[in-house]
């Protein structure tokens, strides 16, 4: 007999099925013992009578534990008392595998255990299904964004993780020794992506990790997450980005209105779609936040309060959740962004702000290599030491611009989580090196 998911059983009602999962909860009496049964799909009610089921398998619900994994052969029937409005009466059950006890985490919807403890033992703790719905969520975003990229004429690439290569802050960079040489933990795909625009390509995309050397203790900050960075050629401006990762987040979150529902609704999350994004300035940001008592100097980003407190202010006035801040200060930003030609004390980047934490931060890169080389200058660089870089913009490179967005944090915002590490399956901080 095939097996038949829980998800399934409307459809076999008065049949025989088999099925297999882990028991969620157990409760014996005398003449009659109720198992809630768990698999990928949901959980079920499953009823062993000892008048109908056979005598081995009701005596052997007596030394079941939760969490044993079985396999049951029964009988579902409808039953509108159950709050599933089906349960299964057991004709065998047979034991796969025993779990142990006590278990180490209460991992059921009342559970009080603390996030350090769910993640020391995380293989117990995604078998709750609010839980799972999260991972179940997060992989709908990267189905969703890979189809949206190869849609709009993206290939995907894969840059290595091992590089000599790092433009963002070499303090950033974990080392490690590669046969007696020193090479670094890739902390950005931005050399690449920008190497194979030039390279023809002209739309490249990549999701992989990405690694950070920072001493950040956060619920917003990882060493190591998952990137999902693009860089487009031949745009005019670097609104030309904004307006494509606009497109992608409707895209995103109105197919995940349909292909994550039932994981939604478990979570009890719902956004509003929006239809388009509103854009500040970071200056006029700061003259928003002056009245709340935020004040910043004119070289200055905002803080994770002001972000907080921007979006607020957004939400009420346009009843949208994201928002892109622009024109960030050069000082603050990396040599290889453009500067505004209007404005050279200003680059044309902007950050995506999405429920009060920046998600995203993106810019039109400088392609022309002379620009370049005196934009490395200007940050105390040296371009002799960056020929690969350089390379890029000496035979021909078109105008161009991207983004990078943490896969994570988009999940813990779009899931409201407290913790980006709830978003990780595994992850890892400057704590945290298991499992």
């Amino acid at each position: 007999m095939d097996r038949t998911l829980l998800s399934d059983l409307k459809n076999h009602l008065n049949q025989e099925v088999l099925l297999q999962g882990w028991i969620q909860e157990i409760r014996n009496l005398s003449k009659i013992k109720f198992i809630i049964l768990r698999d990928r799909t949901g959980d079920m009610q499953t009823v062993a009578f000892k008048s109908e089921t056979d005598e081995s398998s009701f005596n052997l619900v007596n030394n079941l534990t939760k969490e044993s994994v079985v396999e049951i052969v029964g009988i579902p029937k409808e039953n509108k008392e159950s709050r599933w409005g089906i349960e299964v009466g057991i004709k065998a059950i047979k034991l796969l595998s025993l779990a142990g006890t006590p278990l180490p985490i209460d991992n059921t919807d009342k559970s009080q255990t603390n996030i350090d403890k769910r993640l020391d033992h995380r293989l117990l703790d995604t078998r709750n299904l609010k839980h799972q719905a999260i991972f179940k969520i997060r992989s709908k975003i990267v189905k969703i964004a890979t189809n949206f990229f190869d849609q709009n004429g993206f290939t995907n690439i894969n840059s290595p993780k091992l590089t000599k290569i790092g433009v963002e802050s070499g303090a950033e960079l974990f080392e490690v020794d590669y046969f007696g040489r020193p090479m670094y933990l890739a902390q950005s795909p931005q050399v690449y992506k920008q190497m194979f625009v030039g390279g023809g390509f002209e739309r490249v995309y990549e999701i992989g990790p990405v690694f950070r050397a920072e001493k950040s203790n956060t619920m917003r900050h990882l060493t190591e997450f998952t990137g999902v960075d693009f860089e487009m050629g031949f745009i005019k401006d670097f609104t030309d980005v904004m307006d494509f990762i606009e497109k992608m987040f409707i895209d995103l979150i109105s197919n995940l209105k349909t292909e994550a529902a039932a994981e939604l609704q478990l979570l009890n999350v719902e956004h509003h779609l929006p239809t388009k994004i509103p854009r500040l300035t970071l200056d006029e940001a700061k003259k928003m936040l002056a009245p709340k008592g935020k004040k910043y100097n004119a070289d200055e980003d905002l803080d994770a309060e002001g972000e907080k407190l921007i979006c607020e202010m957004i939400k009420e006035k346009y009843d949208s959740e994201f928002v892109f801040i622009t024109f960030f200060p050069w000082k603050v930003k990396p040599f290889y962004q453009m500067k505004a030609e209007k404005n050279p004390q200003v680059t044309k980047s902007f950050d995506l702000l999405f429920n009060g934490v920046e998600i995203c931060s993106g810019s039109q890169r400088e392609h022309r290599l002379d620009v370049w080389k005196k934009q490395a200058v200007e940050k105390g660089l040296d371009p002799e030491t960056m020929p690969e870089y350089a390379e890029i913009f000496q035979y021909g490179c078109p105008p161009h611009g991207g983004a990078g967005f943490g896969l994570d944090r988009i999940t813990q915002r779009l899931l409201l989580l407290d913790n980006v590490r709830e978003a990780v399956l595994l992850p890892r901080d400057p704590v945290r090196e298991k499992p």
